[in-house]
């Protein structure tokens, strides 16, 4: 991120960021405008998401697929069967423009198995939301839920892992390694890196 050619700048908005959001639009604050979304936004949930799918597969009891538009197979714990399961990051994270393909995948996966004589049940595609609650989930997830169900936080799980505790146990894991981070200093120095840019 210290390599300016990395961001796409738009001429229009970025001053007004930095002046926004900083006060001025000095270089250094320029330099923060780029930096602190990257930071602390999309970036990070993305790469969130694709980790958190890895770890599923290498450390827990998860397999990648080989269908396509699911990320992870594996048997429920809960009722023994296997899922084929899209993951996704939180409860907010799909859009209207999202169901259509989501379910899609389901039907095209249903068909399949019923051309092959397989016993895939409508209840054995799902959507597994990595954290959040059901309460909290848009409504884009919700009409998924009225076809396939969408499991969120505790129960997914719950059901993928056979332990009731365990998302409460992987949310305590995360806040002790962020407790051991501080990454300030490395801020600082990118920070004014991409100054020097701006100048």
């Amino acid at each position: 991120l210290g390599d300016i050619s990395k961001f796409n700048i738009n001429p229009f908005t970025h001053k007004y960021l930095a002046q926004f959001a900083f006060g001025d639009s000095s270089p250094e604050s320029m330099a923060k405008a780029l930096l602190y979304p990257r930071i602390l936004g999309t970036s990070i949930a993305t790469t969130f998401g694709t980790q958190l799918q890895y770890f599923c597969n290498e450390v827990l009891a998860s397999f990648a697929s080989v269908v396509s538009g699911i990320g992870i197979e594996f048997v429920d714990c809960t009722d023994g069967r296997r899922k084929y399961c899209q993951v996704k990051a939180g409860p907010n994270t799909i859009n209207k423009d999202d169901i259509k393909t989501i379910v899609d995948h389901f039907s095209g996966i249903r068909n399949l198995a019923r051309t092959n004589h397989l016993d895939v049940r409508q209840t054995d595609c799902i959507v597994g939301v990595f954290y959040g609650t059901e309460a909290e989930l848009s409504s884009s997830y919700k009409k998924i839920d009225e076809n396939y169900p969408v499991y969120i936080g505790a129960d997914f799980w719950h059901r993928l892992t056979g332990e009731p505790r365990f998302y409460y146990d992987l949310i305590d894991a995360f806040v002790e390694v962020a407790d051991e981070m501080n990454s300030s200093d490395l801020m600082d120095s990118l920070i004014k890196q991409l100054a020097k840019s701006f100048e």
